[in-house]
């Protein structure tokens, strides 16, 4: 038999075979599926039903709950709502007397469903019933058509009203609590397909004359190898190393076919490794370009740049150093071994010392094979490329010096070589335009949230600090006090010296709130002469210690100035006034809370200022304190 003629019955018998078989064996199946299909049907449609007659039940009892509870005066119209909400179709409040009242009062159906005790006795509507106070609410739903409908609808089947006691497609639900009607199930018959029996029959026959034109034209398609390998060699000779020629059976033309796979074996392979590190550095740059353009956090940005200049010069281990207060700072490395395995937080070294230390402070890149720094990570070999800024940026260190970027311990070779180094000094090209980003960032943001005159935060920063420190004081169950200040008769300081020695003033003034809070402390400037001061976990009485402290700051040093014209007093006596208020105790929201210490700042103003005032609590008035009485200056 010939090649071709193999191929064909093999061919026949693997496809015409299973096919056969699968036939006899759908045949035999598809009744006993249409059957279990109808009862499934009806157990989906039962559960479906039942969920949906519960929930009405659930959604009457909370209507005749709620009517219930309230008021009498009230429930006449809470009633009207909740049926006009369409909780209930009927809602009947029955006292003592026998009044009833609520919606559709004259209609009240007697013989409902209830949902708490169902019977078989035939009903038009289900109820729920609530007592409270000597009355009784029942809230009431219609049984109409529509309602059966939507259950049909919603469970694919035909759901009517009363007893039924044939089996098969169709199911009865007696009553039960929660589910206090009778109904009926049933199920709607699948459609029958047009020559359904003779659609397998067809299906086999079309089956069996795909196989044999498939067998023909493998069988014929198998024998072109002879043509296949003439054409490929001419490729090959063309320089096309891509071209193979599969054999499957090891007979003449295998080996022909593996004379010819030999020949471009080696060359296939190494542009195939090309192709792949090609395409995977395309990977890693994607992914870089996507975490540049996307965040501003370094944390997440110098890893990515790490992993990928790791990958792309098969190095086992890496270190990111940028530069801070004057010392070079390791922010994240990978693979690294011995001490430098561990936290890199605290890990600091010093520009112009070791091999790092002289990339940082000349900009040239260093490579070699015979370890680095003891100071530093060991390693076998190393290459180290400073992190510049863009051109034109300096930094405190020099024309652009950010950091360095370092990778150690080339796999598959002796050491680094000059295409890493140039593809390095992309990836540290790279980091020098996310570090530089990140950085000129932060400084917009930080500027747009403080106070240039003061330094102190500004008005749109303390409204999301507040916030969030009400809402963390809220979950930990802690108290956070705010102060709200406010320099007394600031607007004679500037008629009288002038604005320049007002912004003086105030910047004195900001500064001895800064020295006389904690760390953990806020201070913001919320406007002209006002100022705002968060203490967390700190309670009233602690605040007006705070308070006191301030004032008494504020008031014993003169500020001194530049007087604008002769005759003028070049210290200002300046005192301030401060409103108090405690989170929860006098609002319950980051609004209500700045509003109360507002009001109590109005009332140490009125009350003379140089002083403070705790804001009034809801039942009543926090006893109030003062700086000095002896010092409450009348007027402004």
């Amino acid at each position: 038999m010939t090649l071709r003629g193999r191929l064909t019955s093999a061919f026949l018998v693997v496809v015409l075979g299973p096919v056969l078989l699968g036939s006899v064996f759908v045949a035999l199946t598809v009744g006993t599926v249409n059957r279990e299909r109808a009862v499934e049907r009806l157990d989906h449609a039962e559960t479906t039903v039942g969920t949906a007659v519960g929930a009405i039940c659930r959604q009457l009892q909370a209507a005749a709950d709620a009517v219930a509870v309230v008021p009498p005066e009230n429930r006449a119209a809470v009633a009207d709502q909740l049926v006009t909400r369409g909780l209930a179709t009927e809602i009947n409040v029955s006292d003592p007397d026998q009044l009833i009242m609520g919606r559709a009062k004259a209609s009240v159906n007697r013989s409902g469903g209830n949902c708490t005790s169902p019977t078989r006795t035939p009903t038009s509507a289900i109820s729920a019933t609530a007592y409270a106070q000597g009355i009784s609410v029942t809230a009431t739903h219609r049984i109409d058509t529509a309602f059966l409908d939507r259950l049909s609808a919603a469970s694919g089947t035909t759901v009517t009203l009363g007893e039924t006691r044939i089996p098969g497609q169709k199911r009865e639900m007696p009553p039960e609590p929660g589910q206090p009607l009778t109904l009926v199930l049933t199920a709607t018959p699948a459609a029958e397909a047009p020559f359904q029996s003779l659609l397998l029959p067809l299906i086999v026959l079309v089956t069996a004359v795909l196989a044999v034109v498939a067998a023909r034209w493998l069988a014929r398609s198998t024998t072109r190898p002879l043509g296949d390998l003439a054409w490929a060699a001419d490729r090959v000779a063309n320089g096309d190393l891509d071209t193979r020629v599969p054999i499957p059976r090891p007979d003449e033309l295998g080996r022909l076919a593996g004379t010819f796979n030999r020949m471009t074996r080696e060359l296939q392979s190494y542009v195939q490794a090309l192709t792949a590190s090609r395409d995977q550095l395309r990977r890693h740059l994607a992914i870089l370009g996507d975490t540049l353009s996307s965040t501003h956090d370094l944390d997440r940005i110098l890893p990515v740049i790490l992993r990928t200049a790791m990958t792309a010069t098969g190095a086992r281990a890496g270190l990111i150093l940028l530069m801070e207060d004057g010392r070079l700072a390791a922010r994240h490395g990978d693979g690294l071994t011995g001490d430098w395995a561990g936290d890199l937080s605290q890990r600091r070294l010093t520009p112009g010392r070791g091999i790092l230390g002289a990339v940082a402070a000349t900009g040239s890149p260093l490579r070699g094979t015979t370890g680095a720094d003891p100071d530093e990570p060991a390693c076998e070999s190393y290459l180290a490329v400073p992190i510049c800024a863009p051109p034109g940026e300096d930094t405190d260190q020099g024309p652009g010096i950010l950091g360095v970027l370092a990778l150690y311990d080339r796999l598959g070779g002796p050491g680094f070589e000059d295409n890493d180094l140039r593809t390095v000094r992309t990836f540290a090209g790279q980091a020098g335009v996310a570090v530089h980003n990140v950085r000129v960032h932060e400084e917009a943001q930080r500027l747009s949230l403080t106070d240039p005159l003061t330094g102190l935060w500004n008005y749109r920063y303390l409204r999301e600090v507040l916030g969030r420190e009400v809402e963390r004081a809220n979950r930990f169950g802690r108290t956070l006090t705010v102060l709200v200040l406010d320099l007394d008769h600031f607007k004679e300081v500037n008629d009288t010296y002038g604005h320049t020695a007002g912004d003086q003033v105030l910047g004195e003034f900001a500064r001895r709130i800064r020295i006389g809070l904690r760390e953990v402390d806020v201070a913001f400037r919320q406007g002209g002469e006002e100022f705002v001061v968060l203490l967390p976990e700190t309670d009233a009485y602690g605040g007006m210690i705070v308070a006191e402290r301030l004032g008494t700051a504020v008031r014993e040093r003169p500020v001194p100035v530049d007087p604008r014209r002769p005759g003028l007093d070049d210290r200002i006596a300046i005192s301030v006034s401060i409103g108090i208020a405690v989170f929860p105790e006098h609002g319950e929201t980051a609004q209500q809370v700045l509003d109360a210490a507002d009001e109590a700042l109005y009332a140490a103003k009125h009350a003379g200022r140089d002083t403070y005032r705790l804001a009034e609590r809801v039942s009543g008035v926090v006893p109030e304190g003062h700086l000095d009485a002896a010092r409450q200056a009348p007027g402004r």
